[in-house]
């Protein structure tokens, strides 16, 4: 049996939001085109445990919690012409992407903030709160999430 891992994993609540993944239980996390992103996917097992951020809002920030029930999942967007994540280079064969299926945990009563976090964390304890970063799925320390599990309070 493998230690738990903790992630976090942002999406705009516009495009994809945690009422989104409340309706429908689960959902797979495809779209990822970015390699390191996809890297830190390919590790999760079973089990893990993702923090949902919510991005490019006011605020952005933590509202929910999210469990990685299937790994090693081909995404199928890289093959479909009309959806904006086709990857024209990507065969069947040899599919360059590939996804995660999350479970919903729960929505927390209050977001943790980014200026929250800022307040809180350094960017080589949290790497969400470094200026600039752009990445839509990172890892997340176990005793940072601890923190942030304890900071957030219960899942409602």
């Amino acid at each position: 049996m493998t230690d738990i891992s903790y992630w976090l994993m942002k999406s705009e609540p516009d495009v994809y939001g945690i009422e989104h993944l409340r309706k429908e239980k689960s959902t797979l996390w495809d779209g990822i085109r970015n390699y390191q992103a996809r890297n830190f996917m390919r590790t999760m097992n079973v089990g893990d445990q993702a923090f949902f951020y919510h991005s490019n809002c006011k605020p952005p920030g933590i509202i929910g919690l999210m469990e990685v029930t299937e790994t090693g999942l081909v995404d199928p967007t890289q093959f479909d012409p009309n959806s904006k994540y086709h990857d024209s280079a990507s065969k069947p064969d040899s599919p360059r992407w590939d996804c995660v299926r999350l479970a919903y945990r729960g929505q927390f009563a209050d977001m943790l903030t980014l200026d929250d976090l800022r307040e809180s964390y350094q960017a080589d304890q949290l790497t969400v709160v470094r200026r600039g970063n752009r990445l839509s799925i990172l890892p997340v320390d176990t005793e940072i999430a601890m923190d942030l599990l304890k900071r957030l309070g219960p899942l409602q």
